[in-house]
């Protein structure tokens, strides 16, 4: 997917469904999957639109405003919560940071899941988490950052830090990258029979061609890489589907974990990828809920950024049909599935 220059960005709007938090330096929009009704954002009594306070969250479907401890109830309920970051900003981190420190706080042990890292780092990721002594750089060179992921470390640490310090599980998401890189090269059909699918228990797995999936992420392929062949973009296609499949079979194991398991604090699931696999809920939580026999109560939050000061009539419309279009889509996606 292509990587859209971030704006000069000390403040980090979070827009989902249900509720529009904005807190201190952040922005939160979050959006649960059970839909309700479309709304503005936070309006004065005389139908103009209020400024917006730092620290207040604002259902979206009423315009009127509510406490955090709202806010966390809603979070509290939900089996996984989606977090969706421009990447590499640090006040997303942030805020993925303050939310699970809210959720530790209420007695929860979440569980977190990182695109960040790849599965072939996995038992390195764990090692490190659960009493190893290695130092950064033995780790990072142990977990394949460069391999899977690059770029600094230092961003996504302090998320690693927590974990280790609460004995937190992570999950690397990301199939590893040698795996969809045959994928994007040959194809799904050829790359089924390479001997990474069976490796990575990718053989058997069905990778549903959604047509609103595809509708979606074909269109923004030919954006980023226009002038290209139908063939390249029909393999970068697939190995985004792949991807995503990925990803969501992570998500399912850990969550079936969660479930089987006897401590009744387990849990959320947070997991913290890229805004694009969350969009309109198609990437990974359909998958998500497809993968699973019975319900999943999950929510979408969708962090994007804004520069000081520019929260005029222009940015808060964006806002606005931003939060619409997520509406609608959720809407579609019919119910807590």
């Amino acid at each position: 997917m292509c990587k859209k220059p971030v704006l000069l960005a000390t403040r980090a709007i979070f827009v989902t469904l249900k509720v529009l938090l904005v807190v201190g330096a952040l922005w939160f929009t979050v959006a649960c999957m059970s839909g309700g009704g479309a709304g503005s954002s936070a309006a004065s009594k005389d139908g103009r639109h209020a400024p917006f306070k730092e620290w207040q969250v604002i259902d979206t479907a009423t315009g009127r405003p509510v406490s955090l401890d709202q806010w966390t109830a809603l979070l509290l309920q939900q089996d996984i919560i989606y977090l969706g970051e421009e990447h590499h900003n640090r006040f997303h981190i942030d805020a993925a940071m303050t939310l699970l420190r809210r959720l530790k706080a209420e007695g929860r042990t979440p569980a977190l899941a990182m695109e960040m890292f790849g599965w072939d780092g996995q038992a390195a990721l764990d090692q490190y988490l659960f009493g190893s002594e290695m130092n950064r750089q033995e780790f990072l060179k142990a977990v394949r950052w460069q391999q899977n992921w690059g770029g600094s470390y230092e961003d996504y640490e302090p998320l690693v830090r927590l974990a280790k310090e609460q004995h937190w599980a992570v999950d690397a998401m990301n199939p590893p990258k040698p795996l969809v890189r045959i994928v994007a090269k040959n194809g799904l059909a050829q790359a089924e029979s390479d001997p990474m699918m069976v490796q990575w228990g990718m053989k058997d797995e069905a990778i549903v061609d959604d047509p609103i999936y595809r509708t979606r992420i074909l269109q923004q392929l030919q954006a980023c890489h226009g002038g290209g062949a139908d063939s390249l973009y029909q393999t970068m296609f697939e190995a985004s589907m792949v991807r995503d499949e990925g990803m969501a079979k992570t998500l399912v194991h850990r969550l079936n974990q969660i479930r089987s398991g006897s401590n009744t604090m387990a849990g959320p699931l947070v997991s913290y990828t890229g805004g694009g696999h969350i969009q309109y809920n198609l990437p990974v939580p359909k998958r998500v809920a497809r993968r699973l026999t019975d319900q999943v109560r999950q929510v979408s939050v969708y962090m994007t950024s804004f520069e000081v000061g520019r929260i005029d009539r222009g940015r808060r419309a964006d806002v606005e049909k931003a939060v619409r279009l997520s509406l609608r889509s959720t809407e579609n996606f019919s119910g807590d599935r």
